[in-house]
């Protein structure tokens, strides 16, 4: 059977980033999809309008009903909201309810990409710092980055993360600059073992970073080591970012949806 990949994430009613990336992703990259939805959102593609999480009783229920009846080969975090639900995960890995040694993706979501805050910041990071020690990679944006290592420079940020525990932190550099190439390098204890190009498209996309991140947790469920499942995420995600079409095409504010269903 195809290997099984747990996401803890939320709701995007606009189908743009969150569970919905999350299954068609992971899908892409062969694996099957099971979530545990850690909240709703009233979003569009282009802003958050309202928030509400579930309760992490009801988060571990859902992920314990997956647990207990599949093989999950991976774990992947998204958006987990609230503190709770953030000690909630940390409590499975620490008290091996998730197998030990099960690889886990872990995208630090703080703030929606189409806008808005999905928590307050400082708690969640707080709360954050006491799950990445049981992350396999880390991949975070350069915002999140900086607010988690407590690091201004990306590198040294990179290298602190690992210093605390993490094992692996894909460090983006989309976020800092408005033009030119966007670089990233993969850290794995502390050292940078791989640096890719990636072509700067025109448009802002909504939910790339969790289509990323999601596609590599599905190619290491698929067998591959971290450093071609990155290679093969920068592939997959340029094009499903050139082949982006809706929700407003001549709109050139807008935000896009990338294709995750892209043949290339």
């Amino acid at each position: 059977m195809r290997p099984v990949v747990l996401c803890f994430s939320g709701l995007d009613p606009s189908g743009g980033a969150g569970l919905q990336a999350d299954i068609e992703a992971i899908g892409q990259a062969g694996a099957h999809t099971t979530i545990a939805c850690t909240a709703i959102t009233v979003q569009s593609s282009q802003q958050v309008i309202g928030f509400e999480a579930c309760a992490a009783s009801l988060v571990r229920d859902q992920a314990m009903a997956v647990l207990n009846d599949l093989p999950v080969a991976v774990i992947k975090s998204g958006m987990l909201g609230t503190t709770d639900n953030i000690a909630m995960l940390t409590h499975l890995f620490a008290e091996q309810v998730i197998t030990a040694g099960t690889p886990f993706v872990l995208d630090p979501v703080l703030v929606a990409n189409s806008g808005g805050s999905l928590g307050d910041e400082q708690t969640l990071v707080t709360a954050f710092r006491k799950l990445l020690p049981y992350a396999t990679l880390i991949t975070p944006n350069t915002h999140e980055l900086r607010a988690l290592s407590a690091e201004q420079d990306l590198h040294t940020g990179a290298q602190k993360l690992c210093a605390q525990g993490t094992h692996a932190v894909l460090v983006k550099t989309s976020h800092d600059f408005d033009s030119g190439d966007i670089e990233q390098y993969l850290y794995i204890k502390g050292e940078m073992v791989h640096k890719s190009t990636l072509p700067r498209l025109d448009g802002e996309f909504h939910g790339s970073g969790c289509s990323l991140a999601s596609f590599i947790a599905g190619r290491l469920a698929m067998g591959d080591a971290l450093i071609d499942a990155v290679k093969a995420a920068d592939s997959w995600i340029t094009q499903t970012l050139r082949a982006a079409d809706v929700p407003h095409p001549n709109d050139a504010k807008a935000q896009l949806i990338p294709n995750r269903f892209v043949r290339f």
